[in-house]
């Protein structure tokens, strides 16, 4: 099948184009503005493309019944506390997108409520993230496609069956679409990444597919690299030390910039194939100091009739090349040679 590609905030995604990288903030702010700021700051220093959050606003999303995935908070006494701490008002998502704007980022945020789509919406929001809790949310979804806009759908928790579902229902509402395979467990163990699914995703459904890792490793990134996947999405922190849930699921932003220079690196290699008989003629001269020649075995005087005993293979490769042995068999020397010297047709009669 074809694969198609997209366009996300002004930048070609699929068919080849390199792939788009994504700082994933998450909750790593913890609340604070001037922390969310920060990672836009440190995001576009480590060769990001695009930074993402989370837009929670959680009397649209949330009750007080729900509970703490895993009891992290000692400042919260829900979760629905928890939300609450992370919210941003429109205004500061206004800053943030221009922050992010000005440092030459894409600006994303995965929304969790039709009314966060709409405080998006208002930013010119260029692309929707659908996390991998949020496959069956049809009003999202619904919400998300009635801005034109690409959907990004994280596979983390669904069958190969729900996968298809979503897709096709993605794409009956008109929108361009994107998957990302994601393993929903923080940290990630190596052995559950799953980089295979990349390419059966790609295969079954046409559209660009990224990896949205969860490993705290760069390894399955650069991995997911070599095999040309179109989209990166990693979460990243300033260090591995800080609090937040995520964290151990993070990449540092030096692990980031490896990603990232890795990226370039293969780009400038994929983008510049080589002809291997014309890398061997620009080597000539080098070819030439690795390969071999006649040599005598030892010294052998004027009128000796060459056998193949007295000849052996020595560098460099200037001289009668050693493959030619066979020519120079019972040949006569018309003057000395000495083992220390190559063979030359001038030392032949």
């Amino acid at each position: 099948m074809s694969v198609k590609s997209i366009e996300i905030g002004g930048r070609s995604v699929g068919n080849g184009a390199p792939a788009l990288l994504i700082a994933e903030v998450g909750q790593a702010h913890d609340g604070s503005l001037g922390t969310a700021h920060a990672f836009i700051d440190a995001s576009a220093a480590a060769g990001a493309d695009a930074i993402k959050f989370q837009t929670h606003i959680a009397a649209a999303e949330s009750t007080l019944d729900e509970e703490f995935r895993v009891k992290f908070s000692k400042q919260d006494a829900t979760r629905y506390d928890y939300w609450q701490r992370m919210e941003f008002t429109p205004e500061q998502w206004a800053g943030l997108s221009g922050h992010a704007a000005d440092k030459g980022l894409i600006f994303l945020s995965s929304a969790f409520s039709v009314r966060a789509v709409e405080l998006l919406h208002a930013l010119e929001h260029p692309a929707w993230k659908i996390g991998s809790g949020e496959y069956k949310s049809a009003d999202l979804m619904a919400a998300m496609a009635a801005t034109g806009k690409p959907i990004l759908l994280s596979t983390g928790m669904s069958r190969w069956s729900e996968i298809a579902e979503s897709a096709a229902g993605i794409r009956a509402l008109g929108v361009d679409l994107a998957l990302f395979q994601c393993t929903s467990r923080y940290p990630t163990p190596l052995d559950a990444v799953g980089l295979n699914v990349i390419d059966k995703l790609r295969d079954d459904h046409g559209c660009p597919v990224g990896l949205s890792d969860h490993s705290g490793s760069p390894f399955p990134a650069l991995a997911a690299l070599a095999r040309g996947v179109d989209m990166i999405e990693v979460h990243v922190t300033f260090d591995k030390g800080l609090f937040g849930p995520d964290v151990p699921a993070s990449l540092t932003f030096e692990e980031f910039r490896q990603v990232a220079d890795a990226r370039a690196a293969f780009a400038e290699m994929d983008a510049n194939p080589v002809d291997k008989d014309v890398v061997a003629d620009e080597m000539e001269t080098m070819r030439g100091l690795f390969t071999k020649s006649l040599a005598p075995t030892r010294a052998l005087a004027k009128g000796t009739v060459l056998t193949a005993e007295m000849l052996t293979a020595k560098k460099p490769g200037t001289g009668i090349a050693a493959t030619s042995l066979e020519e120079f068999i019972g040949r006569s020397l018309a003057r000395d040679v000495v083992p220390d010297r190559l063979l030359r047709l001038e030392d032949l009669q």
